[in-house]
């Protein structure tokens, strides 16, 4: 299975800068996994869709405000984005795993120092395997990213972060912070629109997978299956888990919203299998086509970059033809792309 298997063209004014203005007017597109028939819906339409006894299953991770710009001594800028937050923190310091752009020259002892105060500052103290850097920040009077965070948009989101992306490059009702980007699938939905859902008899659970870096960094191999993903941490309930295994047993739909979702769902269960579920840890899961679902029966996810993990993922579920057809019609009808964009609900 090659990279270029799951390239697209896609012209760049499909590529969406802003949401809409309501969350749910987002288009989305019904795709048949079995016949590969599509149709074209609001997203609205989600409560008409769906059936009385499935199960809609949400990721309620929240992004952290986890970029943060700064200069070397030498005045040079950097931008850091803050990965995840490690134990052992000392009294007015905290200390992350961070990407950093540009990287060059940012190794052990290195210093980058932030506006807004005096002695604000982090220390790169290691550099691990990955070529991550752990930095010791202090100078902060509270946590550094509600000082100096920026939200995190991604980078072919071409402007400068707005007040609006503070709200809307956050699911509704996302509550637990780990998060590094946004679970997308999950922008489009309302809290009333998930209160008609409920109303119709849909389920509603929510499972937590905090999205890292890994998830959006390029497959560099030709042969994607040499690709391997970073780890992120998830957790689910046991209680959660337990209507999701008792709507298998009974043959009722388990639908994700996202990929996050799948992730951590199919993740839990990929040692022990749906009986025996590790139901937190980390997960470097890695789904292309050949997966063997255990959980899932449909699958709410936006439209993703040509030769991602994520496009892969979808892939997977739906088939690799009738998702790239799928793309093709969706560029056809100009439908808007990646995390701003409309969605597709394949079942």
């Amino acid at each position: 299975m090659e990279l270029k298997d799951f390239d697209y063209s896609l012209p760049a004014e499909l590529i969406a800068q802003y949401p809409l203005d309501r969350r749910e007017a987002s288009r989305l597109m019904v795709l048949d996994r079995s016949t590969g028939e599509m149709a074209h819906r609001a997203f609205s339409d989600m409560v008409e869709v769906l059936r009385s006894g499935d199960v809609l299953v949400l990721n309620d991770t929240e992004v952290l405000a986890a970029r943060i710009r700064g200069r070397k001594p030498t005045g040079a800028a950097v931008e850091l984005l803050l990965v995840e937050k490690r134990a052992g923190t000392r009294e007015g310091r905290e200390v992350w795993r961070c990407m950093a752009r540009p990287s060059k020259g940012l190794k052990k002892g290195s210093e980058v120092f932030f506006e807004g105060g005096t002695g604000r500052r982090a220390e790169v103290i290691d550099v691990d395997g990955e070529g991550f850097r752990v930095c010791e920040f202090s100078g902060f009077s509270g946590p550094v990213t509600e000082a100096i965070g920026e939200v995190p948009l991604p980078p072919y989101i071409r402007r400068s972060v707005e007040d609006l992306d503070r709200e809307r490059y956050q699911t509704v009702y996302a509550s637990a912070p780990g998060a590094v980007a946004a679970p997308t699938a999950g922008l489009h939905f309302t809290t009333a629109l998930l209160d008609e859902i409920k109303s119709k008899g849909v389920e509603v659970l929510r499972v937590t997978l905090h999205t890292g870096p890994g998830t959006f960094l390029p497959v560099r191999q030709e042969n994607v299956r040499d690709h391997r993903l970073s780890g992120e941490s998830y957790s689910i309930s046991p209680e959660v888990f337990e209507r999701i295994r008792t709507a298998k047993r009974e043959g009722r739909r388990v639908i994700a919203v996202g990929t996050t979702t799948t992730r951590a769902l199919e993740g839990s269960v990929s040692k022990g299998g749906i009986d025996a579920p590790e139901l937190e840890g980390s997960t470097t899961l890695f789904i292309y086509p050949g997966f063997d679902f255990k959980v899932i029966d449909g699958l709410v996810t936006n439209f993703h970059l040509p030769r991602s993990t994520l496009i892969m993922l979808a892939a997977a579920f739906a088939g690799r033809e009738k998702l790239m057809k799928a793309y093709e019609e969706a560029v056809k009808h100009k439908y808007r792309f990646y995390s701003y964009g409309d969605c597709m609900f394949i079942c």
